[in-house]
């Protein structure tokens, strides 16, 4: 494991001065709705900047798939998230605000999409039927990536997790699991909501709020990697069932990884998860993906750990 170290480091300033100096980066809004996942057509899209709702800069209607066209949207320059003294000092992606009504749908907000310059943005919008007896979200809050905002540092657990050996609780084999439940909170926070999401989708979620799309895809890669093995440590070993829980994993970084209900992926971070989503690290001789915890070696220091 350790000769991947290397590629979790701070990544090398981008080598693509074109795309640098547009400062400009892609948006695209999905929606569909949250009763059947069917894509919802003829959905109008306003588009404006963060906390400025009367001053819409798009507008922007869905085609039969429930996609709106790409829209370029203003970004700070790219070097900003490839430079980790900037990237903490000032933030390296733009913030908007989305407002989308469809008919036979509770109006939907989402507030603090981020666009990176350089990187196409997608963003998932999940809408409710009028009348369905489900309260939607209002709004959805995207709050500040991890390597901009302030987050609790992750408490240290043992690389290898002990397990019971029965084969009663702990499976008998590392299998990728179709759905995981996450925890929207710390763990024994009971009024926190815990969500049912599909495992590669979770990957993407929590990728897309710890890393940087613009970094090389080798480093992208390594921190996926790191992301997938957590996971699997805790979907291997049961770790929360096995203490009473009814949830998977928990969206606290102390414990967890950082997952944000709603937010907006990233297509080059979403293409790397969709290569490589069935993979993990392990150890020789030992049967269980280890627990691979890391921090952003700025903010937190962790030593003998990985570094973003």
């Amino acid at each position: 494991m350790n000769s991947r170290l290397h590629a979790m480091e701070t990544p090398a300033p981008s080598s693509q001065p074109a795309r640098a100096q547009n400062n400009t980066g892609l948006l695209q809004v999905q929606v569909i709705s949250i009763q059947n996942n069917f894509p919802i057509r003829d959905a109008i899209v306003s588009v404006t900047p963060h906390g400025e709702h009367s001053r819409v800069i798009e507008r922007l209607i869905t085609n039969s798939s429930g996609q709106t066209q790409e829209i370029s949207l203003p970004a700070p320059p790219e070097s900003i998230s490839l430079n980790p003294e900037e990237a903490t000092a000032e933030r390296p992606y733009s913030e908007y605000d989305l407002q989308i009504e469809a008919p036979g749908f509770e109006p939907l907000y989402i507030e603090g999409t981020e666009i990176l310059s350089g990187s196409a943005a997608i963003q998932p919008a999940a809408m409710t039927p009028l009348n369905s007896g489900r309260a939607p979200e209002d709004p959805i809050v995207i709050p500040d990536h991890t390597l901009y905002g302030i987050y609790p540092p992750k408490i240290a657990e043992p690389e290898i997790q002990p397990i019971n050996e029965s084969g009663e609780i702990v499976l008998s084999r590392v299998v990728v699991p179709e759905t995981i439940v996450v925890h929207d909170g710390v763990p024994t926070d009971q009024s926190a909501p815990n969500y049912y999401v599909p495992y590669r989708d979770y990957i993407k979620n929590v990728a897309c709020s710890e890393i940087y799309s613009t970094w090389p895809e080798s480093t992208i890669i390594a921190n996926v990697l790191a992301i997938l093995s957590f996971t699997m440590n805790r979907v291997y070993t049961e770790f929360y069932r096995n203490q009473g829980y009814d949830f998977t994993i928990t969206s606290s970084t102390a414990f967890d990884h950082k997952w944000i209900y709603g937010r907006n992926l990233f297509q080059s971070i979403s293409l790397v998860v969709d290569e490589i989503f069935d993979n993990y690290l392990s150890r020789p001789e030992v049967r269980q993906p280890i627990l691979t915890q890391y921090c952003d070696g700025k903010r937190v220091s962790c030593p003998n750990w990985m570094t973003i």
